[in-house]
């Protein structure tokens, strides 16, 4: 075969000097027929190695049976079933080009976003237990939001997936950032859409703000995409190698490292950072309205004797003086507040460990006194019975007689222990 270089020199001489083909044969050493073959091809000589036979290609129609019927069979099954003695590599390579005759291709459109249009929500479980007091440790979600248009990561750990404290935790994101965007994408989890319909207080928070829930399709990961890609990369950016003594030192830690690496490394998709293109997708986004939405874990229920309420397993004490009214239960994130008829009757820091008692000493005290108070009473009404004076029809007062004087008078003794017992 010739070469390049004797190529490009045969053309050069024929057509730039005009050489005929007999003395470019006789200046370079090389036959005449080679010189016509060079001139007449308008491309540069490529060797290409001739096809040789495959190991497969004797199996490749027992493959392609296999492949007909399970389009998705491993390759090391059907090594197995073709009974495949040598090296898996070249099987798997000829799998790669068959394959896709039986399972068809799926092919991935590039999505693009406008400014302010979208927000994928998403919770994320990190694979370690943070300390939550009363000498406890659990493995507690964490709420993780990216814009569309910016990329524009944010994240908060939440003490669990009720629908409460998910709506409280995006208001917690929605208020640092200032604005909302026109929808929130979330998949079908319980609290949000779990039925594949939005839960009516997720419905009642997103109608405040103005704003859209929609829930992705069953089974589809690739739908919020995005926040996907962000939970994978705290998995491995954030997290490895981290200490955590509490669910806020790890908030505390997770806001910092957002501040300073996720929102300001480039984005390969978008060629820019998040930071530089957050102007952009604010000054697109809802403006927040001037009430706060229905967000928490919220409750009503008759407060009984035992004077406390369940929030999340765990009881809180409420002031006992409004033992048997109704009163209204409501749980942020960090925060427990009791009210009846608008008034505030008892206030605890929120627990995040599991079956947690948590007293107020007020309310143990109030709670003595009221029991002391209870008891003082019914001995003093017991007592004014045992003295109480009946009045007879005609107006005369007949003082009431303890019964074990009727019996003396009538000589009759209702004892029933036995005198004499027999051996």
């Amino acid at each position: 075969m010739i070469k390049v270089e004797d190529w490009a020199e045969i053309r050069r001489l024929h057509r730039a000097e005009g050489l005929s083909i007999s003395e470019i044969a006789r200046r370079l050493q090389i036959s005449r027929n080679t010189v016509r073959s060079a001139l007449s091809s308008d491309r540069p000589p490529k060797y290409q190695r001739p096809p040789r036979g495959s190991l497969v290609d004797a199996v490749e129609p027992r493959v392609r049976a296999l492949l007909a019927e399970y389009p998705r069979m491993p390759a090391t099954v059907i090594a197995e079933r073709i009974g495949w003695s040598h090296s898996l590599t070249i099987l798997k390579d000829r799998l790669r080009e068959i394959r896709p005759e039986y399972v068809g291709v799926d092919p991935a459109d590039r999505t693009t976003y406008e400014p302010g249009e979208i927000t994928q929500c998403d919770l994320w479980f990190p694979d370690t237990v943070i300390p939550v007091g009363a000498g406890q440790a659990r493995q507690l979600p964490v709420l993780v939001m990216a814009q569309g248009y910016s990329r524009f990561l944010s994240g908060v750990m939440l003490p669990s997936r009720q629908t409460g404290d998910l709506l409280s935790g995006m208001w917690q994101l929605i208020a640092q950032v200032g604005r909302v965007t026109k929808m929130l994408v979330w998949d079908r989890e319980a609290g949000i859409g779990g039925t594949g319909r939005v839960t009516a207080p997720a419905a009642a928070f997103a109608g405040t703000l103005a704003t859209r829930i929609r829930l992705a399709p069953r089974h589809d990961p690739e739908f919020k995409g995005l926040v996907e890609r962000g939970n994978g990369y705290l998995e491995t950016s954030f997290l490895p190698g981290r200490c955590f003594n509490s669910p806020a030192d790890f908030n505390t830690q997770l806001a910092d490292w957002l501040t300073r690496r996720a929102n300001t490394r480039r984005v390969r998709s978008v060629r820019a950072r998040p930071v530089d293109l957050f102007d952009v997708d604010y000054a697109a986004m809802l403006p927040l309205p001037p009430v706060d939405p229905p967000i928490g874990l919220c409750t009503r229920v008759r407060l009984g004797r035992g004077y406390y309420v369940r929030v999340d397993t765990c009881d809180y004490s409420v002031d006992p003086r409004f033992i048997g009214r109704y009163i209204d239960v409501t749980a942020s994130l960090t925060e427990i507040t009791v009210l009846c008829d608008g008034q505030v009757i008892a206030c605890h820091q929120r627990s995040w460990a599991k079956q947690g008692v948590i007293t107020d000493r007020a309310h143990a005290a109030t709670a003595k006194t009221l029991r002391h108070d209870f008891h003082e009473r019914r001995r003093a009404h017991q007592r004014s019975i045992d003295r109480q004076i009946c009045a007879h029809a005609d107006g005369h007062t007949v003082v009431l007689r303890a019964l074990p004087d009727y019996d003396a008078l009538f000589g009759v003794d209702f004892d029933p222990t036995p005198e004499d017992i027999p051996s």
